[in-house]
């Protein structure tokens, strides 16, 4: 009788730590939760991940490397059973994910890459074919000549992909020069000083292409200041949310963005995580498709 009580509170011990119904748990670390694609994002993980029967811990990096690692090195304690992450830095958190791989949790990224460390998979968006994308109607609105600026965001892969699309689709428009090339930071009020610091510069300045919404809204704000208009200044974002569509409809100069599925993205990379815990093939890249918005 003893052996058998002990037996069974060895069971609900046994129980208690892995979650009480041997849910699985997937921590996951957002870049921001500030950003509405940040939002779409998670909505789609969660909604998926309640169809799956999953379990999250959602956390944000809010730009800060450390306090990214930091949730991370929180999972591995955790013991969760896989990890999705955001990166904020996307060199800068490989050894964060290698400890997280040696510990036996298996990670994917979503939206932004890592480098230096491997994943099982990565699902985001197309962002050099974004870039291309906007390059191409950035230059169609100038009259395929004149000067443009990108406000990007190299420290992640996603804002580095997007503006190297964007170059590249310059080449096939010798008349448009690109003068400057400014890193915003990802957020409103860095991309508008580096917006004013670009029009200070270069008065003949046609547009600017900024790598995503905040960035867009923030160059935005500069052009209105300086007296700009959609017919002398165009500006392409990317994200599509809700404020920068708004601005696009009012007739301002940001005249178009590349829209991306961020829900979709979450779905996918619950999908993912599925397929790996039921030992089935994952795919290394999971590509969600963008498509130019305009008025």
């Amino acid at each position: 009788m003893r052996l058998s009580l002990l037996f069974a509170c060895g069971l609900i011990v046994v129980a208690c730590q892995s979650g009480g119904s041997g849910q699985k748990r997937v921590g996951v670390s957002l870049l921001t939760k500030e950003h509405e694609f940040y939002r779409q994002l998670e909505a789609g993980l969660e909604s998926e991940a309640k169809q799956k029967g999953f379990a999250l811990l959602v956390t944000s990096g809010d730009f800060d490397l450390a306090k990214q690692q930091a949730e991370i090195d929180n999972f591995i304690v955790q013991h969760v059973d896989a990890i999705v992450v955001c990166p904020v830095d996307s060199r800068g958190i490989a050894p964060a994910i290698e400890r997280a791989k040696a510990a036996g949790i298996p990670v994917f990224t979503a939206d932004i890459r890592a480098y230096g460390a491997s994943v099982v998979a990565h699902v985001g968006s197309n962002s050099l074919e974004g870039g291309r994308l906007a390059a191409q109607f950035l230059t169609h609105a100038i009259n395929d000549s004149g000067a443009v600026g990108v406000i990007g965001q190299p420290e992640v892969q996603t804002g580095l992909d997007r503006e190297v699309g964007f170059k590249d689709e310059l080449t096939h428009h010798p008349r448009v020069r690109l003068v400057a090339s400014l890193n915003g930071g990802g957020v409103r009020d860095r991309a508008l000083k580096a917006a004013e610091d670009m029009l200070q510069a270069h008065p003949d300045l046609a547009g600017i292409f900024a790598i995503n919404d905040e960035s867009a809204l923030g160059a935005l704000a500069a052009a209105k200041a300086r007296g700009k208009t959609p017919q002398n200044f165009t500006i392409v974002g990317f994200d599509a949310t809700p404020e920068a569509m708004a601005a696009i409809t009012g007739l301002t100069p940001l005249k178009a963005d590349i829209a991306q599925q961020p829900s979709e993205m979450g779905v996918q990379a619950i999908d993912a995580i599925a397929k790996y815990f039921a030992k089935q093939p994952v795919d290394s890249v999971l590509t969600v498709p963008v498509k130019l918005v305009e008025r």
